[in-house]
């Protein structure tokens, strides 16, 4: 009877382990990826070229979440206060680094609430006009902005973010141009007006607008990196031609918020790894203009810090200030 009463008493130790290991699969459900953008700029389009096959890799669905407005903010607060439980992960790009630089006065900062996983790919911001335009290579944009200080409207994906900044660049290294910035809620909100001719000129990501151009609904003025996109070598770098040495180029990667288990960390660090690493869709993702990257959660906060220090740096010269 004693020896009965022993076993009953030692079983439910013995079935903890095993339910320990199965309480501790990740992921065991789906996977929220917020894209802190409305559809159709170039942070969706990166999500949705590797949604499908990161959950093949995760071995669960993947759940993308578009919550747009305040260049980003919005989306990667709602993502700040997810569970840090590896089921809600934020993708962004150098614009968080934007915002970082230039904090919402009583707005307390959000890069503290996260911890980086992958910076996953850059690519070259692009500056497109519409055919109808008349200003049809970057020189003669250039030439429009000297001549007419302030004149031309630029469409940007909100004020603050990466390629307002970004742009700034551009213009101070062309020549200390001045343009009209006009903010958008996302590059697909300003890619709708690019595409009716309602503005001059926009600064998006340069995917965003590469199949576009491709297809001749957009021009492709110029890409901010230092060398051509290989799949669009027809469309020149700043660097050759009205800014010499000046190259900017974007990043995208993911988030998790602080506190999320090393072992969910890895885990999506790795299947983001084995997705870029994919023969299929790395050509993909060069197609469209991204350059794949998998850089570990340390260098990316290293490359997240520069960037802050590079938009901290011209929002000051050009006295910009988020909300402006």
């Amino acid at each position: 009877m004693l020896k009965r009463r022993l076993l009953l008493a030692a079983l439910p130790a013995l079935a903890a382990p095993a339910i320990v290991r199965a309480q501790d699969v990740y992921p065991s459900r789906a996977v929220r990826l917020v894209v802190p953008w409305p559809p159709g700029g170039g942070v969706d389009t990166f999500a949705r070229t590797v949604q499908a096959p990161l959950a093949a890799e995760l071995g669960q669905s993947v759940v993308i979440e578009n919550i747009g407005g305040g260049s980003g903010r919005v989306g990667t607060q709602s993502a700040a206060r997810a569970a840090p439980d590896g089921y809600t992960l934020a993708l962004v790009n150098d614009t968080f680094a934007a915002t970082e630089a230039l904090p919402v006065a009583g707005a307390p900062a959000l890069r503290p609430a996260f911890v980086p996983v992958t910076l996953a790919i850059s690519a070259p911001q692009g500056v497109f006009t519409h055919p109808k335009s008349g200003i049809k290579s970057i020189q003669e944009f250039v030439a429009a902005a000297k001549a007419q200080p302030a004149k031309l409207n630029v469409g940007v994906p909100g004020l603050g973010s990466s390629q307002h900044l970004t742009s700034e660049l551009l213009l101070r290294a062309a020549g200390d141009l001045r343009v009209t910035h006009v903010p958008y809620r996302g590059g697909g909100p300003l890619l709708q007006d690019l595409l009716a001719g309602t503005i001059d000129a926009g600064v998006v990501t340069f995917s965003a607008g590469a199949q576009q151009a491709r297809a001749g609904q957009l021009v492709a003025l110029a890409v901010t990196s230092d060398v051509r996109p290989a799949a669009f070598p027809d469309v020149v770098t700043a660097t050759e031609t009205v800014a010499p040495g000046f190259v900017q180029v974007t990043w995208q990667g993911l988030l998790a918020p602080k506190g999320t288990p090393e072992p969910a960390l890895a885990r999506v660090h790795a299947a983001v790894l084995a997705v870029l690493k994919d023969p299929a869709v790395a050509a993909r993702l060069r197609e469209l203009g991204f350059d794949p990257v998998g850089l570990d959660g340390a260098g990316f906060a290293k490359l997240f810090d520069r960037t802050v220090d590079t938009f901290a740096g011209i929002a000051a010269e050009r006295n910009i200030a988020a909300g402006d």
